[in-house]
């Protein structure tokens, strides 16, 4: 078990997490997700045996240090909502960070090769439930000295709280103590692989959003 101390409102708020899960091809539109999935099956990358999917993922991966360590130049960010069960359910946005190579070989081992990064300020859950759909999920990506934008969608892009919140359930995940990375929006044009990392999580009803940024700092192999 680690703890780790969010930023609420300005207020340190310790949570105890011991279990890591990452949730793949939350996708709303179950059509555009079954030919997102043989798209990705093209390109190499093996059907999943359920939709939406489920990956344990090493309690270990989570960072906040703002950098992370990768081994390869054929990693890259997805910027996720992030959903943490303490004495409160907090969202937040965080990066469930791939291997890209090794995902045409075993996703989940794509997973767990790479650090799961996210924000330290949250907001409640309650805060903004009641208007889900109109929570907003980007992100840049910095290749060759420079921003280039590579998500942006509102949540209608990915299934409800409560249909996330029912499938965990009905996996026997147990809830307290846990992070979710619940999904992630459509690229904008493709896989790019940067230095840097950037995500958000904007709330236009209250003008306000979550904004966090790593760098990708390759140790070894090919670029």
């Amino acid at each position: 078990m680690y703890q780790f101390n969010l930023n609420y409102q300005g207020e340190k708020t310790p949570v105890n997490l011991s279990e890591v899960y990452c949730i793949g091809y939350t996708g709303r539109n179950k059509e555009k997700t079954l030919e997102h999935i043989k798209e990705l099956k093209e390109m190499g990358i093996p059907e999943p045996s359920q939709v939406p999917a489920l990956y344990p993922i090493r309690l270990t991966s989570l960072n906040q240090l703002g950098q992370m360590d990768v081994i390869g130049g054929k990693s890259s960010g997805e910027a996720e909502i992030v959903l943490i069960f303490g004495d409160e359910t907090y969202i937040t946005v965080g990066s469930d960070h791939t291997d890209r190579g090794l995902e045409t070989v075993d996703i989940n081992k794509s997973k767990q090769v790479c650090d799961k990064p996210f924000a330290n300020d949250v907001w409640k859950l309650s805060d903004v439930q009641d208007h889900w759909d109109q929570l907003e999920l980007s992100s840049d990506i910095y290749v060759d000295g420079e921003w280039v934008p590579y998500q942006h969608h509102d949540l209608t892009a990915i299934i409800p709280y409560e249909e996330i919140k029912d499938y965990l359930n009905q996996n026997d995940v147990p809830l307290q103590g846990s992070i979710v990375f619940a999904g992630t929006v459509p690229l904008l044009d493709g896989f790019k692989f940067g230095e840097k990392f950037k995500m958000r999580l904007k709330d236009p009803v209250f003008n306000k959003q979550i904004e966090t940024e790593y760098t990708i700092n390759q140790i070894a192999g090919e670029s």
